[in-house]
């Protein structure tokens, strides 16, 4: 999530597990929850809302996230609508998309026309807690959702089921193989790719005790530094569980992020190894900023991009494997 994607939830506004020595957490196994049978298909979502059809639905449409998580279940969605150029979403590479109409470039922008065109039998989408207590705001639209009035419209179309993506990550990642698994993933491949990505964050867990660096997860732009909050984010959350040692500033106080203007920006240069969003500022534009250039890791050449990868176990276990090699790699280089 980042500052423009945290605009639109701010109207509903004003990333906990130990930290893991050289074991890795381990999720409970997936199981369905969804019910398929002769009387018909039930599922119930993240947030208490109950879907029943007459079968099981077998045409999915969704936002890209929860999209990419099916694809890599073997579900192949016939339509999804992302925040940023899907055509161009590395993310989707390696998955045969012939057959998948691209609905919405940008946040709230869904061709609900040719939505309908696609028929779908069910639609998925995220959605974001308004605080780090795990609050819903029903006033506010799904993840993805211009507004309640478009909402409205989709749900007309097909009934919607959401992931919620707050708490620990673990709990996304059960949330999305669940999901997969009710729309008929086969439970052999869920639980060969959890397998893969214990074995991988049990890794993760040796490298980042040994390493002693710490990270620091943020996006850029002209405003400023935003500092990840890892607590606050699913992805940062299971990361920091798995013993990477995150910048944590101001842990408590406004959810999501810690906002530092460039005046400001002194206080932030305290990591070895930066993760920065692969959207706003990059290396170049950091160099530019007086109170920035001589950060530590900027010149130690320790930053590395920070793309947000969907919550599903193959995803997450590249993920870990690349933080890994970055924590290998990297030097200490503050005091």
């Amino acid at each position: 999530m980042n500052p423009r994607t945290l605009a639109v939830l701010a109207a509903a506004l004003t990333s906990v597990l130990a930290l893991a020595g050289c074991a890795a957490p381990s999720a409970p196994a997936a199981q369905a929850s969804g019910s398929a049978s002769a009387s018909g298909w039930t599922y119930t979502d993240d947030i208490g809302n109950t879907v029943t059809l007459a079968q099981r639905p077998t045409r999915i449409a969704g936002f890209t996230d929860q999209a990419l998580s099916l694809f890599s279940y073997g579900i192949t969605p016939v339509a999804v609508f992302g925040r940023t150029d899907v055509a161009s979403d590395t993310r989707f590479g390696g998955f045969d998309t012939s057959a998948m109409k691209i609905l919405g470039n940008s946040y709230g922008e869904i061709d609900l026309e040719g939505l309908a065109q696609a028929k779908p039998d069910l639609i998925v989408t995220g959605i974001y807690p308004s605080d780090r207590e795990g609050t819903i705001d029903t006033t506010q639209p799904y993840y993805g959702f211009k507004d309640l009035e478009q909402q409205a419209k989709l749900a007309a179309i097909a009934p919607i089921v959401t992931v919620k993506v707050g708490g620990t990550g673990l709990s996304v990642l059960e949330s999305n193989a669940r999901l997969a698994l009710a729309l008929g993933a086969d439970q052999a491949k869920v639980d060969a790719d959890k397998a893969t990505f214990e074995k991988v964050a049990a890794n993760l867990s040796t490298v980042a005790k040994a390493s002693g660096l710490k990270v620091s997860a943020m996006y850029a732009d002209a405003n400023g530094i935003y500092l990840v909050k890892p607590e606050d984010e699913p992805e940062t959350q299971l990361y920091k569980s798995l013993g990477v040692d995150y910048t944590e500033l101001n842990p408590g106080g406004d959810y999501y992020w810690d906002i530092y203007s460039w005046e400001n920006a002194g206080k932030v240069k305290v990591a070895d190894i930066i993760l920065l969003s692969d959207e706003g500022f990059q290396i170049d534009d950091l160099r530019k900023q007086k109170t920035f250039a001589d950060d530590p890791a900027l010149v130690a050449g320790q930053i590395y991009e920070r793309r947000v990868s969907p919550m599903n176990y193959s995803a997450q276990a590249k993920n870990l494997d690349v933080l890994a090699g970055y924590l290998s790699s990297a030097k200490k280089v503050t005091s």
